[in-house]
């Protein structure tokens, strides 16, 4: 792996790093595999994954991860489908103690993950804040944020609203939230273990655009942090000029105060001065940067106003709805036909996000009502609100797989009618048994497309 010369002569003077272990890490070939376990749908972290690879160690800085022992294939582990775990690079899992730390878990919050596309950080947020906070998950790309809405429905999660805008249409959302996480572009270095392509796509030049671009990011979002709420902001670059440099453009330009991170000596992470390194021959994990800064400035209450209220599902509809819903304290909203469940609460918010922002999906998508029946959604298999009462179908592996890749499902055994199929008891979609066939709705744009 040739690592580019301007590239490590940048780095010399930055604190922490040493030429001759890092370039003896990335020749090495080692590949550092982690997951992050669901903990709203697995009783025990060992269960996964299924198919090959064992849990290692666990993620020191983490509740929820843990290395593997191999890389398995991911794509033909049903539990993988299922939402169970979530496959994150280790060091990025460091968000975790950015929040415990700086921020009141127990309080309802309000929070943006601004780059929040494929989700890795945006599940794990979702499985550290109370149910009655509030994550929007944007990402301004709309192939990669339909991306971001999948994964998100996959994690079962109801209290998030994943948004397709850029960071300036949040200035007119004025100290609206309690704290924002930028994990910004950048030039990609410290994934050169895991994606040589890379290298060859990094340039001082690059370097530079993308700190001008991550200024712009935050200028733009800034004005929707409240007073005393918290920026997180992280890089996977080892750019000086997109990190600490970063930072001492924020403290020049902006009323902050720096949040310090105390951390364990044996982690390996490097404290610098305006905030903290992981670097791969010192961390068993990739190259990651991340700092933590509260807001000095601007006012802690926001004025919400509501200009078009969402339609809240009738009494009438309702008792097709419930059906398929377990007793819960959920509020049932519809756009169109489609029935959506909201924490209750979260209703307000998401009529006046609406009225401000591109929102491509909320809460948990249950269904689209059609001649007083219910046509149940993907995210409504994936999330905890299915009611015991609605019936499931287990599959053995090679069903499982079938089913994943929208074949056709044979001997199973059933009466007519909509069934929730499960893999070792985890909920995989839909099928519905005819008289003559069986309709596999898992969705077509998440079936399994290769062969084993």
């Amino acid at each position: 792996m040739n690592l580019p010369e301007k590239l490590l002569q940048s780095l010399e003077a930055i604190k922490g790093f040493d030429r001759e272990a890092f370039e003896k890490v990335h020749a090495s070939g080692e590949q550092v595999t982690s997951i992050r376990i669901n903990p709203q749908k697995l009783s025990e972290a060992s269960q996964v994954p299924s198919t090959g690879g064992h849990l290692g160690e666990a993620v020191p800085w983490t509740e929820y991860g843990y290395y593997l022992n191999q890389r398995p294939s991911f794509t033909f582990d049903p539990l993988f489908h299922a939402g169970c775990y979530y496959v994150q690079e280790a060091s990025s899992m460091f968000l975790e103690q950015a929040f415990k730390q700086t921020v009141d878990l127990s309080r309802r919050l309000r929070i943006l993950d601004l780059s929040a596309a494929p989700g890795g950080k945006s599940t794990h947020i979702q499985s550290l804040i109370s149910k009655d906070s509030l994550l929007v998950s944007n990402e301004v790309i709309r192939s990669r944020a339909n991306i971001l809405k999948d994964n998100i429905a996959k994690w079962g999660s109801d209290n998030v609203i994943v948004t397709n805008n850029d960071p300036k249409s949040f200035a007119r959302l004025e100290n609206y939230f309690d704290a924002i996480i930028v994990d910004a572009p950048c030039s990609g270095s410290g994934l050169f273990r895991r994606d040589e392509k890379a290298i060859d796509e990094w340039s001082e030049n690059n370097v530079h655009l993308c700190s001008q671009r991550q200024q712009r990011i935050l200028a733009d979002v800034w004005s929707a942090l409240k007073r005393n709420g918290v920026l997180i902001y992280s890089t996977c670059s080892y750019s000086n000029e997109e990190n600490e440099n970063i930072v001492q453009w924020m403290t020049a330009e902006l009323p902050i105060a720096h949040c310090p991170l105390p951390i364990d000596n044996s982690w390996g992470i490097i404290e610098t001065e305006n905030g903290y390194r992981f670097w791969p021959d010192q961390v068993k994990g990739e190259g990651f940067f991340i700092a933590c800064m509260r807001k000095l400035g601007g006012e802690d209450k926001v004025e919400i106003k509501v200009k078009k209220k969402i339609e809240i599902v009738s009494k009438k509809e309702m008792e097709v709805v419930k059906y398929w819903i377990k007793a819960t304290d959920h509020q049932f909203l519809k756009i169109g036909n489609v029935v959506y469940a909201v924490p209750k609460g979260l209703s307000t918010d998401i009529d006046f996000l609406l009225s401000n922002l591109q929102i491509i999906y909320f809460g948990t998508m249950v269904g689209e009502l059609v001649r007083d029946k219910l046509i149940p959604a993907h995210a409504l298999a994936m999330s905890n609100l299915i009611s015991d009462h609605v019936e499931r179908i287990e599959l053995n592996y090679e069903q499982a797989i079938d089913y994943l890749k929208k074949k056709d499902l044979r001997e199973i055994n059933g009466d007519k009618g909509w069934k929730l199929v499960t893999y070792k008891n985890y909920p995989l979609g839909w099928i519905n048994i005819l008289s003559n066939r069986i309709n596999n709705y898992y969705p077509r744009e998440l079936r399994i497309l290769k062969d084993i």
